[in-house]
């Protein structure tokens, strides 16, 4: 490995498959944005997607790359193209932050002695062998990041990683974004009607790509529980992701919703842009997963909006919401049930709709406390940078710090004499 000489301005070279919507795309960004304010120089190899544009508006260089092949032949091309790429550019180290392009990163990274960090994004399944091999190329990483306690432990006993080379790292929200105090309410008012609720309806959120396992159907089953129930009658269920070419799922989706008789309580909204205005219009956000998540971005963000989550007890979500009974009652930030149940689902729903007000207010004010306390982009940011200085010897967490401090006094009300 390339000796860890201090460099004024270190490169930062991050690998994804695509700059589309996703956690760990936008995780991406996220580091350009903060190694850039760091002082140093940040590349996004990726096919291009709707998050390229915000790489270059962060200062960070979008370089298209063929990287969400899984091609045998093609991932042998991509390690020689990247490892001259990295010595062209004088790239100091690598992320990876998916499994394919990681086998071709860390044979470039190898092959040109420079370090090779991995983010464990995902909790991937492992049905035989060969798909564990395949897995297991990010666990090689000199650091390997996991994005929750739960992805950590599911490492070390998976691939026998040494706790010395994990680094728990969890995801984190723009708060300066997702704050309520900042969102106006005509962005609501026209989510709203773009979605066609009524100003009187209340709304249950999903947001979540259409995909089995995040358990859009048995929200879908929980709904019709509560019609039956008579709860139904101003609440309507919003699914707001992108089907990613899932067109079979999607119209399984529409016949149980037919063949239940909510068409008129769920509208299927695609991919919203407008996220922070989403989670201000809804009365409570749901994470229905029917498989753990590794870690679950939503929770955070409509916690960070103060508005209240019911999520599934498996995976990450209960390291990022606080419920009964590991909380107590005043302490709750909101309610997790068992996973791929209808019946608990719709119970938890039920006691939202009819919560007061004012108690649904103050949870979702400690959900947003929580948020800031804990689970930050900031905090992500400064920890990311902390792992790369101890791999190059560097100063991009100080000066970073530097940076995150400079911007917050430019912004802070002047003191009045």
């Amino acid at each position: 490995m390339r000796s860890a000489v201090p460099k004024d301005r270190p490169t930062i070279l991050q690998i994804i498959p695509q700059l589309d919507a996703g956690g760990a795309e936008l995780s991406a960004v996220e580091m350009a944005d903060a190694v850039v304010r760091a002082g140093g120089r940040a590349l996004v190899l990726a096919e291009p997607g709707r998050l390229s544009p915000r790489v270059v508006a962060v200062g960070g260089e979008a370089v298209p790359f063929p990287a969400a092949t899984k091609n045998p032949l093609k991932l042998m091309a991509n390690a020689r193209a990247i490892g001259r790429l990295v010595a062209a550019e004088g790239v100091d180290l690598i992320h990876a932050r998916s499994r394919a392009p990681a086998w071709s990163a860390l044979r470039a990274a190898r092959q040109q002695a420079v370090p090779f960090v991995t983010t464990y994004h995902g909790a991937y399944g492992e049905t035989n062998v060969l798909k564990r091999l395949y897995n297991g190329v990010m666990a090689r990483g000199d650091v390997v990041i996991a994005n929750s306690r739960y992805t950590a432990d599911l490492i070390a006993s998976r691939h026998a990683t040494p706790r010395r080379r994990l680094e728990v790292i969890h995801r984190g929200v723009d708060t300066g974004a997702f704050d309520p105090s900042i969102v106006a309410q005509d962005r609501v008012a026209a989510l709203r009607r773009r979605w066609g609720v009524a100003p009187a309806q209340r709304v249950i959120l999903q947001a979540a790509r259409l995909t089995r396992w995040k358990g859009q159907g048995v929200l879908i089953a929980a709904l019709s529980r509560l019609r039956n129930r008579g709860s139904l009658q101003d609440t309507v269920v919003v699914l707001a992701g992108d089907a990613q070419g899932r067109d079979g799922y999607v119209k399984e989706l529409q016949e149980q919703i037919e063949r239940l008789g909510l068409q008129k309580h769920v509208h299927l909204a695609g991919h919203v842009d407008d996220m922070a205005a989403a989670y201000l219009a809804a009365h409570v956000t749901v994470v229905a997963s029917i498989e753990p998540e590794a870690f679950g971005r939503t929770a955070i963000e409509a916690a960070a909006l103060a508005c209240p989550v019911i999520a599934t007890n498996i995976g990450a979500p209960p390291e990022t919401v606080l419920a009964q009974p590991i909380a107590a009652k005043q302490e709750i930030t909101g309610w997790l049930v068992s996973p791929d149940n209808p019946e608990a689902l719709s119970g938890a729903l039920a006691n939202v709709l009819v919560m007061a007000p004012a108690e649904r207010t103050e949870i979702g004010a400690r959900a947003r406390r929580h948020v800031l306390a804990n689970f930050t982009t900031e905090a992500m940011q400064r920890r990311t940078l902390a792992v790369y200085d101890r791999l190059l010897g560097t100063a991009l967490e100080a000066r970073f710090n530097a940076d995150c401090s400079n911007r917050r006094s430019l912004t802070e009300p002047a003191r009045q004499p």
